[in-house]
């Protein structure tokens, strides 16, 4: 989707399966997250919750979850996107229950935005062409995954997404959640700081911390929420 300038996409929740990930939804934010649907390309598939807000506004929350009997149609040996085949980070999941584990930042030009962050040392992977079916029609997008599956710097740098004619938010009605405030924390603040300014995303908040996490407020129907990874 050309034109539009960098900025935060979605967040992304990992739970054990979709019915898990709704009850955390309604537990935790007070809304049921809206139909999503399958990817074909990682055998996985989700549920949305628009979380647009004037500093975000174009944002939507991504609870995914492996598609159960799904195969994947990357080639044999690769990974699931944001880390879904890590055993550890499963065990996480299936133990505490859904998680805030990562984010997606839109570019208007993934090729370009990939190079910007390989000139910092940051190799994010392949770009991909993905798409899922919906009522609305096909969404079709370019995003970068590394073939191991993993996510850079503790999650904290985004992967990278550039969609084509349609966004999820089109169709994706208010919910009462909102995104207020999304911030990075690093041990390594300086050089995320850096891949932030070098994607166009330098007015993020990136603060040095003991341990990766990124942190989001919500305004929801329970009063403000607080998620970290």
């Amino acid at each position: 989707m050309t034109g539009i300038a960098p900025c935060v996409d979605h967040l992304v929740v990992l739970a054990s399966d979709l019915n898990s990930g709704t009850a955390w939804c309604e537990r935790t934010l007070g809304v049921t997250p809206a139909e999503g649907g399958k990817h074909p390309l990682m055998g996985t598939h989700n549920r949305l919750i628009n979380v647009s807000s004037p500093t975000h506004p174009r944002a939507y929350l991504e609870v995914i979850a492996i598609n159960p009997g799904a195969i994947p149609a990357i080639p044999a040996g690769d990974k699931r996107w944001f880390d879904m085949d890590s055993e550890a980070l499963q065990a996480q999941v299936a133990q505490h229950g859904p998680r805030l584990i990562h984010w997606v930042a839109a570019v208007p030009d993934a090729t370009a935005a990939r190079a910007a962050l390989a000139a910092q040392g940051l190799e994010c992977g392949d770009i991909l062409n993905a798409s899922r079916a919906t009522p609305h029609g096909l969404l079709q997008w370019r995003i970068t995954v590394r073939p191991d599956g993993r996510r850079l710097l503790g999650g904290c740098l985004p992967t990278l997404i550039e969609w084509g004619q349609q966004h999820p938010c089109h169709h994706l009605p208010p919910s009462g959640v909102t995104l207020q405030a999304l911030t990075l924390e690093h041990p390594d603040a300086a050089p995320l700081g850096s891949a932030c300014q070098a994607l166009g995303l330098g007015q993020l908040p990136v603060h040095p911390a003991p341990r990766a996490c990124i942190r989001t407020t919500l305004a929801t129907p329970r009063g403000p929420v607080t998620l970290q990874s």
